[in-house]
């Protein structure tokens, strides 16, 4: 299995930390949310990582990790940045996407890896006791997602109106069989680029918006379900919020951090 891990966007949300680096390279616990993921996906025999920049890109680069640039970056979603890897999803092999913002113990990769299906991504079902530390209003900042008896995944990416339409949450972390790989591109190349896509132009599509149009056009979508064992870093609260648990050694208890090499990239 190779790994694409999109890291173009600028994450305005985590200024002021991502003044003078992407997202990627902001400090949890000490080291880049990158170094992490590499750490998760190296721990289980993923090693062949490539790195999707754009904004201050060449300190992604100067770490000597395989890049791919979307210089659309400032104008563009992950779908995009996706799409600017294509050469990855050739079906040589499977493929692992994961958002840059996150955070994951080996475990969680696991799971993903043993799933089978052409598509799968990992939900998490006890969602709500991470979102009830990130935020005072956890409904408001939570996506729908709902599944059939099978496990697959109707609907997802939505604003909820009741907790009822939250079965799990997304949480940016996908792997691709390496038969459905190369029609990922096709099925993109063919989007209306006049349309909307969940209120964006195509360029500005979500990932959710992507995967319930597969969904939509009959494409299963396979969810993993674990519960815990993740970390979204999608503000500067919340990398305050995980620090701070850091430092007073609660943070395992949401994301547990001790496999990690504390090697630097």
């Amino acid at each position: 299995m190779r790994a694409i891990i999109l890291a173009a966007g600028q994450g305005t949300r985590l200024s002021p930390y991502t003044l003078d680096r992407p997202k990627c390279l902001v400090e949890l616990a000490g080291r880049p949310l990158l170094a992490w993921q590499l750490d998760a996906l190296r721990h289980v025999g993923v090693n062949e990582i490539t790195v999707v920049i754009g904004y201050r890109g060449e300190r992604i680069a100067a770490q000597g990790l395989a890049v791919r640039h979307n210089p659309d970056y400032a104008r563009t979603n992950m779908v995009q940045s996706l799409m600017c890897a294509a050469d990855l999803l050739d079906g040589s092999d499977d493929v692992l996407i994961a958002y840059a913002d996150i955070v994951y113990e080996p475990r969680v990769v696991r799971a993903l890896a043993a799933c089978g299906e052409p598509i799968c991504t990992t939900v998490d079902r006890s969602w709500l006791r991470l979102w009830s530390i990130r935020t005072a209003t956890p409904l408001a900042e939570a996506e729908t997602l709902t599944l059939d008896a099978r496990g697959n995944i109707v609907e997802l990416g939505k604003k909820p109106t009741s907790y009822e339409e939250i079965q799990a949450q997304y949480m940016g972390l996908i792997q691709v069989r390496a038969d459905l790989a190369p029609r990922l591109p096709e099925i993109h190349r063919r989007l209306d680029p006049r349309a909307r896509y969940d209120g964006q132009d195509l360029d500005n599509m979500y990932m959710t918006s992507f995967l319930q149009h597969l969904i939509d056009r009959g494409q299963p979508v396979r969810a993993v379900a674990v519960d815990g064992g993740w970390l979204e870093v999608d503000s500067a609260s919340d990398l305050e919020l995980y620090n701070r648990l850091h430092a007073e050694g609660r943070l395992g208890g949401y994301c547990d951090l001790t496999f990690g090499s504390q090697a630097t990239l």
